[in-house]
């Protein structure tokens, strides 16, 4: 399996990404990675750093695009940039998937662009997996689209159930729809269509309406909803994460009781943290596009790129592409023969 890796996207490039990828080698024989960035800098880099980076292919570019360039900078100005070349050698079948740190916006918009959608799906999102108690759950979309038609977020059901079943191993993937109550009634006109067209789809576990409160519990594993509002859910659980972890370890440093009560259950603190640990689901697919495309932490350590490889490789092996394009070409069948029938 090859997996293109944009070198120079994120925060830490190319140092972490060149020492995930490392990792991330030693652990599965059955991998190729082909790194796209300045090769005299990834071989300076690696060298500085006693990186082995001999089994790696490096396809050179030189520029890159930065968490402040115009998104469409991925197809004009920047087009011979790190992660532009990594999604063109993607979509000419040089490599079975792509990673970047980089820039979401420009990922986003190459992803869709260069890549292209899955025929039939109207809508890419972000699709991040996050830690609930107990389990993990997916997010979509937390980010891509403000705006989306009901049609958009009936297909994220889809994708998500499709995707948390195949790689994340969820028997029968229970679909929530985030909105303001639980009540089939509540919500605005776009969140009561919603609900219909998920409570009609027959090819999903679809479980309602899920309430805020609900979503860090084990309410659904799929949480559809608009990127606006999943911005906002995404960002407010990794702060409330991190704060209630920050404010643990504060009252366990508090004196020398504490310090030894910490001690005595270091085990469970440590698993606790890990749970919730953001590093190991790597950061989200880019569910909707024709091949894989996976959008890492902009803050990525080699750890979160180790595992976002992994993750990444797990998408390629499942096929989850496939069957959702299989999913789209059936229900398009389906409604011209509905629309035949009624003319």
């Amino acid at each position: 399996m090859k997996i293109i890796v944009d070198a120079f996207g994120g925060d830490n490039a190319p140092l972490e990404i060149l020492k995930g990828c490392a990792i991330a080698l030693s652990e599965n024989d059955n991998l190729e990675i082909i790194l796209t960035g300045s090769e005299s800098k990834i071989k300076s880099v690696a060298e500085e750093n006693n990186i082995d980076i001999s089994k790696m292919t490096i396809v050179n570019c030189e520029n890159v695009i930065t968490m402040e360039d115009d998104p469409l900078s991925v197809r004009t100005s920047k087009k011979d940039s790190s992660m532009a070349v990594g999604l063109r050698m993607l979509s000419d079948d040089e490599g079975d998937a792509f990673i970047s740190a980089g820039n979401s916006g420009a990922l986003l918009t190459g992803a869709t662009l260069i890549v292209k959608r899955i025929k039939g799906i109207s809508r890419a999102a972000f699709a991040p997996i996050l830690p609930k108690s107990p389990g993990m759950f997916m997010l979509i979309d937390a980010g891509a689209n403000a705006d989306c038609k009901p049609e958009a977020l009936h297909d994220f059901g889809i994708m998500g159930s499709i995707y948390m079943e195949r790689v994340m191993k969820i028997k029968n993937a229970r679909v929530g729809l985030a909105n303001v109550g639980t009540e089939e009634t509540k919500g605005d006109d776009l969140h009561k269509e919603v609900f219909k067209l998920l409570k009609d789809e027959s090819s999903i576990n679809f479980v309602g309406n899920v309430e805020g409160t609900q979503i860090p519990f084990d309410s659904c594993d799929v949480v559809v909803t608009d990127g606006f509002t999943g911005n906002l859910i995404l960002k407010t659980y990794e702060g409330a994460a991190a704060a209630i972890m920050g404010r643990i370890k504060s009252i366990y440093k508090k004196n020398i009781i504490t310090k030894l009560s910490a001690l005595l259950i270091s085990g469970e603190l440590k698993k606790l943290k890990g749970e919730i640990n953001s590093d190991v689901y790597g950061g989200a697919a880019i569910l909707g596009v024709r091949k894989p495309v996976f959008k890492v932490h902009g803050n990525a350590t080699a750890i979160t790129v180790k595992y976002a490889i992994a993750l990444t490789a797990d998408y390629v092996n499942t096929h989850v592409i496939d069957e959702i394009a299989k999913h789209s070409e059936n229900s398009k069948t389906v409604a011209s023969q509905k629309k035949a029938d009624i003319n």
